[in-house]
């Protein structure tokens, strides 16, 4: 999981998204482009995460940039930019699913993440460099992506958001329009919810 960050370090990153926001709202197309180079990877992987097909998720990566250029001036700083961005990125994937009226496939390599933060899956026990311990991290690492892809998706939301993503539970609260106590929650039921899914896999955990 992406360390989350301290005092600090977001102090120091909402003064930089403070002067980005700025400088796109007075129409510093410059701005505007370090704006995506610096958001493009977190938003295309959390769309990955969400829908499990990459195309669709580079689809709605494009249309979040597209609605995040045209609302640009109306974002206050009610929350960080990340939220914001993060939550039309959310908002995006569930009209896709809705509209696709599916569950996600399996993402093409849900193990990526950017900055060097660790998934879900590399929290799974370490193995050693043999071919058949490689295999088995293999097995392992299949049985869980699968497993995520059966998680309804608001059980599927809170575990990307915060086991992938790194967000906070008051983060998550006002991505999701919610409550922090609800966002706890739901986090508990979803992981008890992957571990029934993980159930007829317990063989390859042990």
């Amino acid at each position: 999981m992406p360390p989350r960050q301290d005092d600090d370090d977001r102090e120091s990153t909402e003064s930089y998204e403070t002067r980005l926001v700025l400088r796109c709202q007075r129409g510093d197309r410059e701005a505007f482009n370090e704006l995506v180079e610096r958001y493009q990877s977190k938003v295309y992987n959390l769309a990955l995460r969400l829908l499990g097909d990459p195309d669709e998720a580079l689809d709605v990566a494009q249309e979040a940039f597209l609605r995040v250029f045209r609302g640009i001036n109306r974002f206050h700083g009610g929350s960080a930019l990340t939220t914001w961005i993060y939550r039309i990125v959310h908002n995006l994937c569930l009209d896709e699913m809705k509209k696709k009226r599916r569950r996600p496939q399996l993402a093409a390599d849900p193990t990526d993440t950017d900055e060097g933060g660790d998934s879900l899956l590399d929290r799974l026990p370490d193995e050693t460099d043999e071919p058949q311990s490689q295999m088995l991290t293999d097995e392992r690492q299949r049985a869980v992506r699968a497993a995520i892809a059966r998680l309804k998706p608001h059980h599927r939301d809170v575990l990307v958001l915060y086991d992938l993503e790194g967000f906070s539970y008051n983060e998550m609260a006002e991505m999701l329009n919610t409550s922090v106590g609800t966002i706890k929650s739901r986090l508990n039921r979803a992981r008890l919810a992957l571990a029934r899914e993980l159930e007829e896999d317990r063989e390859l955990f042990r």
